[in-house]
C-alpha cells in the first residue's frame, strides 16, 4: 500500500499547479478546478472574497482529513458519498486534495437529483483528469438500494441536506455501515411541523411549551430539537457524535457540524433518551423516521 505524499505536487502538475505567488493555495491543487468553483478568478489571482472561500474551504477540509487518513491507514481504497452534491463542491474539493494523490480504487460518489448538475459534474471530473469521481442523479432515498452503490461506503457526507434529505443520508449510512458520517444539517421544517400541529395539545400539558409557542421559536426550536434527535439516533447506532461550529461561514445561518464515528458503543441508553424526548415534546408521530433503522 502506497500513496504519494499530499503536500507535494503530483508529478506533472507544474503546468497546472499553483502559482508560487499565491501561497494559500496548496502545492499540487489545480488552478482549473479553484476557477471553476469562484476561488480564484479567472486570470488565476485572489481577491479578498475568494481569499475567504479558500480559507472555509480548508476549515472544513480540517475536520474531513484525519478521518479520510485514518480510513487510508487501515486499507488502500478509501470510499465516500456525498448527498445533495449540487454541483459537487465538497466532493472535488476533497478529490483534489486527498483523492488524487492515491493509488488504487478509492472513489467519490456524488448524489443529486438535478440531473444538469450531474451531467456538469460529469464532465468537469473527466475534463480534470479525476477518474475516481462518480456523478449519480437519484434522490438520498432512492440512492439507499441502488446497484450503483458498493453495500459498504466509509465516509458519508450531507452538507446543507434540506429538511428531511439530512434524515435520508443518516438511513443510507446506517444501511452501509459507514465508519463516519460528517453533517451539515439546514432547513429542518419536519419536526417544527409537528411541535405546531400539537401545540394547542402540549400547552395545556407542559410550560415548556412556551419554548415554541410563537412562530420564530417554533421553528428554531425545531431545528435546534431534529438535531438532538439526530445525535441521539447515530448514538443508539453505536456512533461517537461529536457537535461543532464551522466558523467563517457567514454567507449561511446554517453551520452546525455533526461528526459521527462508528465505536460500537452501547445503545440502550440513547435509545431510551431518543424515545424520552420524543414523548416529551408530544412528537410521537416522528418515532418512525428516527426509530426505523434501529
Amino acid at each position: 500500500m502506497s500513496s504519494k505524499k499530499r503536500n507535494q505536487p503530483a508529478a506533472g502538475a507544474a503546468a497546472g499547479g499553483a502559482p508560487a505567488a499565491i501561497p494559500e493555495i496548496r502545492p499540487g491543487q489545480s488552478i482549473e478546478l479553484l476557477k471553476e468553483l469562484h476561488i480564484l478568478t479567472r486570470d488565476g489571482k485572489l481577491n479578498q472574497d475568494s481569499r475567504r472561500k479558500l480559507k472555509q474551504v480548508y476549515h472544513l477540509y480540517q475536520f474531513i482529513e484525519p478521518l479520510l487518513e485514518e480510513i487510508h491507514s487501515q486499507h488502500p481504497d478509501v470510499s465516500l458519498v456525498d448527498h445533495g452534491a449540487g454541483k459537487s463542491y465538497l466532493g472535488f474539493i476533497l478529490y483534489d486534495l486527498f483523492f488524487k494523490s492515491l493509488e488504487g480504487n478509492s472513489r467519490i460518489y456524488g448524489i443529486e437529483t438535478r440531473e444538469e448538475l450531474v451531467q456538469k459534474s460529469t464532465e468537469l471530473a473527466d475534463r480534470l483528469g479525476f477518474p475516481g469521481m462518480s456523478f449519480l442523479n437519484l434522490s438520498v432515498a432512492d440512492s439507499i438500494g441502488s446497484d450503483a452503490l458498493p453495500a459498504q461506503i466509509d465516509v458519508v457526507t450531507a452538507l446543507h441536506a434540506c429538511d428531511t434529505a439530512t434524515d435520508d443520508a443518516i438511513h443510507f449510512a446506517l444501511k452501509k455501515h459507514a465508519r463516519f458520517i460528517v453533517l451539515v444539517p439546514c432547513c429542518q421544517a419536519e419536526v417544527a411541523s409537528a411541535l405546531n400541529r400539537n401545540k394547542g395539545k402540549s400547552l395545556g400539558r407542559t410550560s415548556l411549551t412556551e419554548l415554541w409557542r410563537h412562530p420564530l421559536h417554533t421553528r428554531e426550536f425545531g431545528s435546534q430539537v431534529t438535531n438532538v434527535l439526530r445525535c441521539l439516533q447515530l448514538e443508539a447506532h453505536g456512533y461517537q457524535v461529536s457537535v461543532t461550529e464551522l466558523v467563517g461561514w457567514e454567507h449561511s445561518m446554517k453551520n452546525e457540524l455533526i461528526v459521527a464515528r462508528y465505536k460500537d458503543l452501547p445503545r440502550k441508553r440513547p435509545a431510551e433518551r431518543l424515545q424520552e424526548v420524543l414523548r416529551s415534546l408530544g412528537l410521537e408521530e416522528m418515532g418512525e423516521r428516527f426509530f426505523s433503522a434501529l
